[in-house]
């Protein structure tokens, strides 16, 4: 058995890691770990990974790898390391039972046709930092895995990116400015775990509402459906 590590998100205070396990190319699971240090992170999701499995911790520890998807960076503590791709797997038949299972937190369906007024704001906000295309390229190629707005294919991606742009101060800098979350990347994180649950419909929508009061994920922010997919994953460990 290895794991991968995928740094997810990190900023001054925190950093959130992703460890998946496989045999092969099966994956496992997966488990998230929230720490100050990307390598504290890192160590909190396979000890929760290991524990969820029933796995010794000593059948994993010579396989760890640390993989920012994208050219992320983390906390400079994490050992760096060379991207590796996601392992192909077939995708899986659903029932209509596993349908339900997140229908009760869907995204919304489609992005609008125009997203001119965003791509505008993107400009006026470089502008306010001070970036000019060289700086922006910088900052997108840690954030996205590549240096062009114009290859931000995902709605939910570009307003990422919008937003975490207004909340960085003028003259950042952007080799170390604080990257967005990927909305795509917690939706899937949160589509599997759910999957892995086997929770009926309404189970799902009560625990979404018990923490957050709200009826769908969509209305829960980035940082929200992240804290919601460490909430759910935390269901997933054996009882003490």
């Amino acid at each position: 058995m290895k794991t991968q590590a995928q740094l997810c998100h990190h900023n001054d205070q925190r950093c959130i890691v992703r460890v998946e396990a496989f045999d092969g190319d099966t994956s496992l699971g997966s488990a998230l770990g929230e720490a100050p240090t990307a390598t504290e992170a890192e160590d909190q999701a396979i000890a929760r990974l290991l524990q969820r499995l029933g796995t010794p911790k000593a059948t994993t520890a010579s396989n760890k790898e640390l993989v920012r998807r994208n050219g992320q960076e983390g906390d400079r503590t994490a050992q760096k390391a060379t991207p590796v791709s996601e392992p192909q797997t077939p995708p899986a038949i659903k029932t209509p039972e596993q349908d339900t299972q997140t229908s009760a937190v869907n995204e919304a369906p489609t992005d609008p046709d125009d997203w001119s007024e965003e791509l505008t704001a993107i400009d006026l906000e470089l502008q306010r930092i001070g970036w000019d295309r060289a700086n922006e390229s910088i900052y997108l190629e840690r954030a996205f895995g590549h240096s062009s707005r114009h290859r931000l294919t995902r709605f939910s991606d570009l307003v990422a990116y919008l937003k975490r742009l207004r909340e960085l101060p003028a003259s950042s800098d952007a080799q170390t400015a604080t990257i967005p979350l990927r909305r795509s990347d917690l939706v899937n994180q949160c589509d599997e775990i759910l999957k892995r649950l086997n929770w009926p419909q309404q189970q799902a929508r009560e625990f979404l509402q018990n923490n957050f009061q709200v009826g769908s994920r969509q209305q829960l922010s980035d940082e929200q459906l992240l804290g919601f997919n460490m909430l759910l994953e935390e269901q997933l460990l054996p009882p003490d």
